[in-house]
């Protein structure tokens, strides 16, 4: 409990120093793969930060929630929601700990945010033919961005491995393989898709 807290209270901190006009845009792997989202349906952006996957879930139509653990995080979401006539669903929850219901979106993204133990849930929480968006940072990047911590930093193909249950849409994992200015160097992607049901 006191290691949430502390998080909570970092990221807080963190989101009041950004600028009251930042504008935060959605993960590389839910506008490259947008093409993949259903018409309609249920979608949450887990650890949504600022809510750049939930505004752009929300302006496709979808019913959205945004999870976040930080206040100042959902406090900011809530009025980009609403000085863009959108409307998205922005709870405070300790994203570290909360179970998803089981067989429940259609879509979830979770981008720069990685907790092993929610793998099974973020499984679990998906109806049948729902998508799982996947994006955060890897331990073998050329650049120092993002966390230096290696337990928040995905091993080689760990995301592969970590969602194996669900049918795989898209993938890219690029390492420092070639000429590291180019392509998605420092995180790896993955949209999975659970199985349907005949």
């Amino acid at each position: 409990m006191e290691f949430t807290i502390h998080l909570m209270e970092k990221w807080n901190k963190k989101y009041r120093q950004l600028a009251e006009d930042f504008i935060p845009e959605a993960a590389w792997v839910l506008r490259e793969y947008e093409h993949l989202l259903p018409d309609r349906g249920v979608a949450l952006d887990l650890a949504c930060g600022m809510g750049g996957n939930a505004l752009f879930l929300a302006k496709s139509g979808i019913k959205t929630y945004a999870w976040d653990s930080s206040p100042v995080a959902i406090e900011r979401v809530e009025l980009l929601a609403k000085s863009q006539n959108l409307s998205i669903i922005a709870e405070v929850k300790d994203v570290l700990q909360t179970l998803l219901p089981q067989n429940h979106f259609d879509v979830i993204v979770v981008s720069r945010f990685l907790e092993r133990g929610l793998t099974q849930s973020l499984v679990d929480g998906l109806k049948p033919g729902g998508l799982l968006y996947y994006q955060t940072f890897v331990r073998d990047k050329p650049a120092h961005t993002g966390p230096s911590n290696p337990e928040y930093l995905l091993q080689e193909n760990e995301l592969l491995q970590m969602f194996s249950q669900l049918k795989l849409r898209a993938y890219c994992e690029l390492g420092q393989v070639g000429n590291c200015a180019g392509g998605l160097r420092n995180e790896a992607i993955l949209v999975g898709q659970m199985a349907e049901i005949n």
